[in-house]
């Protein structure tokens, strides 16, 4: 592809970007809840729809799906105070996110003087479990920003109304629990429920940069704990395998995807003692030819070079020119029979993933077959 071939594409890449819906998070989300709470409890009236600022100075608004007030609060912590609660029905625009249409819940109780900003899980938001995680062991599971976003805006409807800014905020989803077994957090030792998340409190369609967060974040729990090995698998058969070949608990399990550059190259930053990668043959002769995202959108197969490979390894002219012309890597695998062709995938695998993540970790390859199997093994073991 030529240089303005691959600016067009990155063009209509972007064209088709702009015309999906954003969104917003759970933070966010949480923080619209927490004004309606705050200034129903204060003043009697909740607004509806409730206007809040993000990070970055944007002022969406919010429809309450509910509104009330509670009952007498918790006396060690509130006294006699009243709380009220609203809530607020997320919507993550056009992205494929897990909390899309869950109802994020607040409650707001006015606290003794001095007692500052407390947040509290309630139902379907989880606590935090292991080091590693931007907080400590036993906190909620409502990250930093999110915090400081709630934080902000309750601070200027204060000053606005001449309320209190000592506050006990207790965040719920309900159903999270469920929703949770669907996300990173049971491996991230998050329990209970989902995270309260978001560093802009803006959704953008389809990003990647989420999922290498999180790739990211398991690593750092994994250095945090002492991890003596985990595994990094490209999809569910690759990550099952890998977890029964080597007995691994989900803790140590890396939900890598595509993204295996993500990966290697924080290592450099945050190494490990062991770290497997494990894939389909397919991705891995990707790794093994230098790409490092992994999807099939943005690297393919170079079969000239795979016929290369089948060469080095005593294959006849014959059967080079059938591997050099083959629609699928899986085509490869049933005509190169014994060869070994994916043992030597996985030590080509393994050159690229030393070089990505400068060889701090001891790494291995695990070639996984699509029943499971494990076709091929190299590199670090213990």
């Amino acid at each position: 592809m030529t240089e303005t071939g691959r600016g067009k594409e990155q063009a209509d890449a972007n064209t088709a970007e702009t015309r999906l819906r954003r969104g917003w998070t759970t933070g966010a989300c949480a923080t619209a809840a927490a004004a309606a709470a705050y200034e129903g409890l204060l003043t009697g009236r909740f607004p509806d729809p409730v206007t809040i600022v993000l990070p970055k100075g944007q002022t969406p608004t919010f429809v309450l799906s509910g509104f009330g007030f509670g009952g007498d609060f918790d006396p060690d912590t509130g006294g006699d105070q009243q709380s009220a609660w609203a809530s607020v029905v997320k919507d993550a625009g056009d992205d494929p996110d897990i909390t899309h249409g869950a109802t994020v819940s607040v409650e707001v109780a006015f606290l003794k003087s001095g007692a500052g900003v407390q947040f509290r899980s309630g139902a379907g938001v989880g606590t935090v479990t292991k080091s590693g995680l931007p907080l400590p062991p036993g906190e909620p599971a409502i990250n930093p920003k999110p915090r400081e976003m709630i934080e902000q805006n309750l601070h200027s409807l204060a000053d606005r109304l001449g309320g209190p800014k000592d506050i006990q905020i207790t965040i719920s989803i309900p159903g999270g629990e469920a929703l949770a077994e669907k996300t990173w957090n049971p491996r991230l030792g998050i329990v209970g429920g989902l995270s309260i998340l978001g560093t802009t409190g803006v959704v953008i369609p389809y990003s990647c940069s989420a999922w290498i967060h999180s790739i990211h974040r398991g690593i750092d729990v994994a250095q945090a704990n002492g991890f003596p090995h985990v595994a990094a698998a490209t999809g569910k058969t690759s990550e099952a395998a890998v977890r029964a070949l080597h007995d691994l608990p989900l803790e140590a399990m890396i939900d890598m995807g595509d993204f295996a550059g993500g990966m290697l190259k924080y290592l450099r930053k945050v190494p490990l003692p062991r770290v497997t990668i494990a894939g389909g043959f397919a991705k891995l002769v990707k790794l093994g030819q230098g790409a490092l995202d992994l999807h099939s959108s943005r690297s393919q197969v170079d079969f000239h070079k795979l016929a290369g490979t089948v060469g080095a390894l005593g294959a006849p002219a014959e059967l080079q020119d059938q591997v050099a012309r083959a629609n699928t890597a899986a085509e490869v695998l049933a005509l190169t029979g014994h060869l070994g062709l994916a043992e030597a995938v996985a030590h080509q695998a393994l050159q690229t993933a030393l070089a990505a993540s400068d060889g701090r970790s001891g790494l291995d390859i695990v070639v996984i077959g699509r029943d499971g199997s494990v076709l091929a093994q190299v590199g670090a073991k213990q």
